[in-house]
């Protein structure tokens, strides 16, 4: 069949479009990090955190390519990073070295201040690959200094590697946790009433967002408080609350109210006992924990009014999370209460001035 200019025309310019589609849709598939999270030791305004960051690659990284970790691109509000020596971080995914050897997956650490690239970047060794898959870079020792500004901050996966994304870190002070991400994510903590039923059990005083005020406590009479959680996010993968205290509840004079049960500071949750106040062991005069109605969470194991303790200084516990997105009004997905219990015998010291700060970290996976 013979082709006049205005078929021939045609011809092309239907080749030139189908490779532009092609090429776009190259394009639109390479570089995309699944799963990324950025879970902080503390969301306290200026202090000094751990990150881990978790992501998961469909690409092989190569030599010489770059995985770059950027805190807060926009404004460079995160300080620190230029302090953060290999001795900081552990690579859970690849073989970090101080340099390069023999290895096959070796990677090793640089920094940059720049502005807009306030970075922690990991580059593959010469002749090295880092495979595809789940990684996860926790760089400790509270190197990375939370922004003042009470905000959410982008977290950018980047470098020269193939695959790149973002996620995001909320600062926040003390109990009272509100936080909103470009509308998309927001965590706010509320105070409950007297006599409000949190999985099966009663609380005793009225609370605020940054109060429990547990007042006079009086041997072998529980004192419950108790807070709601709300989440409204759109992550694709869910969020996790987790809650920790700054210190033991101790007093001026430096004596304590342990952590469930007896200060054993359980993880496992478990039906409330009374301390069981044998003289001479403190750990044992009293103690308080937590429980939560977020039915799902880890199995169900908070269900039937158990309670754990695992929530010192140097951990955290789980207390309410959800695998998708939530709305903030729907139970065990977008919205949970907690309560906290407190029992002390005879035993337990004299004093006014019981005190301590918990600290709730919501962290979403987009």
């Amino acid at each position: 069949m013979a082709l006049n200019s205005d078929t021939k025309l045609s011809l092309a310019a239907g080749i030139i479009l189908a490779f532009a589609l092609l090429v776009m849709a190259a394009t639109t598939y390479a570089g995309a990090l699944f799963n990324i999270t950025d879970t902080l030791s503390t969301s306290i305004p200026g202090s000094g955190a751990n990150h881990a960051v978790s992501f998961l690659s469909i690409s092989p990284i190569t030599q010489n390519e770059t995985i770059k970790i950027t805190f807060d691109p926009i404004t460079n509000a995160f300080g620190g990073v230029g302090s953060v020596a290999t001795s900081d971080i552990q690579f859970t995914g690849a073989t970090l070295v101080s340099s390069c050897g023999a290895g096959s997956d070796e990677v090793t650490l640089s920094t940059s201040t720049a502005p807009g690239d306030n970075s922690v970047i990991f580059t593959v060794c010469s002749g090295e690959t880092v495979s595809s898959g789940t990684k996860t870079i926790t760089i400790g020792n509270g190197k990375i200094i939370n922004p003042t500004s009470t905000q959410s901050y982008i977290v950018r996966l980047g470098g020269t590697m193939p695959d790149s994304g973002d996620t995001r870190v909320a600062i926040l002070p003390g109990v009272a946790l509100q936080a909103s991400i470009d509308t998309n994510f927001s965590f706010i903590v509320s105070g409950v009433a007297t006599d409000t039923t949190i999985n099966g059990v009663t609380t005793t005083a009225a609370t605020t967002d940054t109060s429990l005020a547990f007042g006079t406590l009086i041997p072998h009479s529980p004192e419950i408080l108790g807070q709601t959680l709300q989440v409204t996010t759109n992550a694709i993968n869910g969020f996790t609350v987790t809650v920790h205290e700054d210190q033991d509840l101790m007093s001026g004079s430096g004596a304590t109210i342990h952590l469930f049960d007896d200060g054993n500071a359980t993880t496992t949750p478990s039906p409330w006992v009374s301390p069981s106040g044998s003289t001479g062991n403190p750990a044992t005069y009293g103690h308080i924990g937590v429980t939560t109605d977020d039915s799902d969470l880890n199995s169900g194991s908070f269900t039937g009014s158990k309670f754990a303790g695992g929530f010192q200084p140097t951990s955290t516990l789980a207390i309410f999370s959800n695998d998708g997105p939530s709305d903030g009004s729907t139970t065990n997905i977008g919205k949970a209460s907690v309560a906290y219990k407190i029992e002390i015998s005879p035993l337990q010291a004299a004093g006014n001035d019981y005190h301590n700060n918990l600290i709730y970290v919501a962290t979403p996976r987009f």
